[in-house]
Formats: C-alpha cells, structure tokens, sequence
C-alpha cells in the first residue's frame, strides 16, 4: 500500500463528526483487505469504531476518523497533500494501516488498530471504546494526532461550559424596567477573560477562549437572556478550574448557571527513544483511553494548519509515519 495514496482516497470521503459511517466503512474494507479481523463498533445510530486485529494485541494503534466541517477535497503537488484530513487525522489513519500491514507482513501480529468517532467534539468513540471494549492483552497504546511527528510528553487539559444568565426584559426606552442579560454576562466574560487560570513550569499557563457568545431577542428589547461558550485549557486540575468558574459565577449580577460538557486533567506521557518531544495545548482522545495502558501521543502534520482551509501534510513526513508507528511497535512490545 501506498500511504499517499490511501490517504489521498480517505481525504475524499466527507466524514464530519456525527456522520462518520462512510470513513469508517472504507477503512475497514482497507484493513479487510490486508489480512486482519475488522469489527465495526456500534457507537450511536449510523456512527462505530474500527477495530482491526489478528491476535491478541499487546500494542495499539489509534486516531480518529471524523472531521471538523466543511469538506475540503484532496488536492496535492510534488510535496503536500492537501484536504480536510489531511494531517487531522485520516493521513495518521493511512500511515498506522501501512505500518501495522507492514509490520504484520514481517510476523508482528501484536498490534491492534482502533479508529473511533468523535474526537472533534465529546470523544465519544473513545469514550464507548474505554467503557465497553474489553482488550485485556493491551499493554500500551499509541495515539495519532498532528504534533510535528514530535512525541507529546504532556498534554494541556480542558473544561468545556455554557454560561447561562437570565435578565428581566423590558421596553428598551425604558431600560431601568428591565435587567439585561447581556450585561452581566459581559461583565462575567470580563472577569473570566482577566482570571487566573494557573500556571504550570511545563505546560506554561492555563488559558480561557470565549467561543461563542449569544443573547437577546431584539434591538428594542432589554435582553434577558444571554449565554456564551467556553473552553478552558487546563494545567493544574479539572477540580481546581471547577472552583475558578463556581467563584466567578458566584459575583454575577443575575442569576447565572453553567453547565459543564466536558472535561478532562493533563496527561503525562511516554515518549519514544530517540524522538523529539513537545508538549501540546490541543485536546485529543488520550485523557479518555485510560483502560489500554501508558500511552504515546504522536502524528505528523502540524496543528496549526488543521481546521483550516489550506490544511496539508507532507508527504515525505506521511511517509516518514508509517516508520515512526513501527518503531513505536516495535519499541512498545519489548517493554514489559
């Protein structure tokens, strides 16, 4: 196989997160294919995980099949390849089929792949793998992200929320009738855009992005309602963020809920011999695949290209993948 090219054909297959089925249906006919036992996962109606072996694993390989929108087609040159996926993650998909294909070609029969649903939003493939899939030979796992082809030693934690705040409304001519929604959430986001949110010595400071904001009903109305969307990057502890939040909540001029979506600690992690290291802000599905072992953070591409409308991967780095997952393998089962 082709790491290009099968990657270049998965980068053609729209697979934005809640509509996963064709992707996961291609790479499994790809694993199929190359000699291994494939079961499709049952995650949510239309959607599952891949899971491809050919005896009891002992290490595995895992990223994820779904896409932030819009599709963007393949395209490529002499060095990139270009497309939604590209290096987030469906070049990492291709590269962990070559390499365990390879690898299987060669008498390794210990490596297991597990591609899942949903890392771009709750990570609920990984969460239903972690919960429900039952992989007691698994001793390490190496998950596939874009990080430089650098192994992430650590990894920034998060906590997604909504805050809800509800006003009075009231003719706009007449404000003091009414109490705006808007503006005590403004002055909330104030104080969340001006709070501390931690500082750690490797995973630097902890950040807050206001993602969306949302409220009112007209320009003549005093609103009141009003939430916004948020997600903290965490270097200290879900539980001590949770207390930031409660405290600033806690001074608001109306009453204000907040609802919390998701949320995950740091990650510490292995890192290959010999491999350069980083340390990465970006959520992946490690913090949720606690059951299968110590776990490496690895992938080519760089994030600061994924998401975007000029998304790419090179193609020497691709390739240069597929021996970065062997060697992870292979490093991987030597251990105890």
């Amino acid at each position: 196989m082709d790491v290009v090219e099968l990657a270049r054909s998965f980068v053609d297959i729209p697979s934005p997160t809640g509509d996963e089925g064709r992707m996961a249906e291609a790479s499994a006919a790809v694993l199929r294919d190359a000699g291994f036992d494939v079961q499709l996962l049952g995650v949510a109606a239309g959607r599952a995980n891949v899971l491809a072996t050919r005896a009891a694993p002992r290490v595995l390989l895992c990223t994820h099949l779904d896409t932030v929108p819009p599709h963007v087609p393949a395209g490529e040159d002499e060095d990139w390849l270009y497309g939604r996926g590209a290096c987030d993650a469906k070049g990492i998909v291709a590269a962990m089929t070559v390499a365990a294909a390879s690898l299987a070609g060669e008498g390794v029969l210990d490596v297991g792949l597990l591609f899942v649903v949903g890392e771009e939003t709750d990570s609920i493939g990984a969460k239903h793998a972690n919960a429900e899939l039952s992989l007691p030979s698994v001793r390490y796992t190496v998950v596939g992200e874009p990080t430089d082809s650098r192994c992430a030693r650590a990894q920034k934690g998060g906590l997604k929320f909504t805050l809800r705040v509800r006003g009075t409304a009231a003719h706009s001519g007449y404000p003091e009738q009414g109490r705006s929604a808007i503006g005590a959430l403004l002055d909330v986001l104030q104080a969340v855009r001006g709070a501390d949110w931690g500082e750690d010595a490797e995973l630097g400071r902890g950040t807050a992005n206001i993602g969306t904001v949302r409220g009112g009903r007209a320009a003549n109305v005093v609103p009141d309602q009003a939430e916004a969307e948020i997600h903290v990057r965490i270097v200290d502890s879900v539980e001590a963020t949770r207390e930031r939040i409660a405290a600033l909540v806690a001074r608001a001029a109306l009453p204000t809920e907040w609802i919390e979506e998701t949320s995950n600690d740091p990650q510490r992690l292995l890192v290959l011999p010999g491999v350069p290291e980083t340390v990465v802000a970006f959520n992946s599905d490690v913090a949720y695949l606690q059951r299968f072992g110590p776990r490496i953070l690895v992938g080519p591409g760089s994030i600061l290209v994924a998401h975007g409308p000029g998304e790419k991967v090179a193609k020497a780095e691709l390739r240069a993948a597929v021996d970065l997952y062997r060697r992870a393998v292979l490093h991987l089962r030597a251990l105890p």
